[in-house]
């Protein structure tokens, strides 16, 4: 990557006693867009406060476009925010709610008046000038705060947890246009949420993080396919975990309740008698023997679960188990509760957890 747009340089941060961000280094490029994820209390919000300026770091710095900006006010960053609760002004209109950053900044009407026309065509709500909050729904609410967030034209966007609090169909449709509105702007932009499908759907790259710390940065491709750590594993989408036992480390061979299958690979250090856990998503698992597929099991279905376009469903091996998704055919239903069925899986998809 080229000079970084943004850099979190080894950033720690305390309240009292307890640090809650433990030496975070970051660098982003100008014009992503990146999701912090990570579960509740993670530290991925207060990260976001940090680069905003609501929070100082204990330690560290943080650089934009080669300055640092660490002891700024969040009035001197030039950094737009968008809140989870909206935080729309109840008692002013859409235009003037959106205005409100280029009044303070002292622009003049005539230029503020076209600059929030503007701002309401990019959202798709031109006409909505004298509606109030009240008169809106929380989707509309949470475009009016985006257009006030983008109105003063800042270098970075922030995105607390926007769409946490819309229903899911709002949400999926929300998040597109946030992101086409993005890319449209080219402008730099830090999204946070708890969301594996939101950060995933949207993001250039992942942040995923856990107690503080960065498990992982990459694209989603990279993130979901080929997690570096049993909590991005975990975390991230569903997954399968299987236990299994080396039987032949210099084969590669391994026994799943007393089936056989070789692996694509396996660590030097691993010896013969080996436990380990293995991990694949559902996807990687197939009824019967498509054609590549290297590794065979048989068990029983134990559950079927209709989920409209994909059907998943989960085989008992014996201790373990394995979710599996396959696509509804109307012509072909799928097997039935107790039934034994043959899964495969191509070897090369199968990860080693650490």
């Amino acid at each position: 990557m080229a000079e970084p747009f943004l850099q979190i340089d080894s950033i720690v941060k305390k309240f009292g006693e307890n640090t809650v961000i433990h030496g975070v280094d970051l660098a982003f490029a100008k014009g992503e867009f990146i999701s912090l994820l990570g579960p509740s209390g993670c530290g991925k919000t207060t990260i976001l406060r940090m680069i905003a300026g609501f929070e100082r770091p204990t330690t560290g710095r943080i650089i934009v476009d080669g300055k640092d900006i660490t002891d700024l006010n969040p009035n001197q960053r030039k950094i737009g925010m968008v809140f989870q609760a909206y935080a729309l002004f109840p008692n002013m209109n859409v235009a003037d709610n959106v205005a409100f950053g280029l009044k303070v900044a002292g622009v003049g009407k005539e230029e503020r008046s076209a600059r929030v026309e503007e701002m309401l065509k990019l959202i798709g709500l031109a006409g909505y000038n004298k509606r109030y909050p009240f008169e809106l729904s929380g989707g509309q609410q949470q475009r009016v705060a985006l257009a006030r967030a983008l109105a003063p034209r800042p270098r970075m966007l922030l995105l607390d947890e926007p769409l946490s609090a819309l229903d899911a169909k709002i949400r999926v449709s929300l998040r597109q246009e946030i992101r086409a509105i993005q890319r449209d702007l080219g402008i730099t932009t830090v999204f946070v949420t708890h969301d594996q499908e939101e950060a995933l759907s949207i993001s250039d790259r992942i942040v995923v993080m856990n107690a503080g710390h960065v498990e992982q940065v990459g694209a989603p491709f990279e993130i979901y396919n080929r997690p570096q750590t049993r909590f991005v594993a975990q975390f991230v989408g569903t997954l399968n975990t299987i236990e299994a036992t080396v039987t032949d480390a210099p084969s590669r061979r391994i026994s799943i309740d007393g089936q056989d299958a070789v692996l694509a690979t396996l660590p030097a250090d691993i010896a013969t008698n080996t436990p380990i856990s293995l991990t694949l998503r559902p996807e990687a698992v197939s009824l019967g023997k498509p054609n590549g597929q290297d590794i065979e099991l048989e068990g029983t279905v134990s559950e079927v679960n209709f989920l409209g376009s994909v059907i998943r469903l989960r085989v008992d091996l014996g201790r373990n188990s394995v979710n599996l998704d396959t696509f509804n055919d109307q012509r072909t239903p799928p097997p039935a509760l107790n039934e034994r069925v043959r899964v495969s899986i191509n070897s090369s998809d199968v990860l080693l957890l650490n």
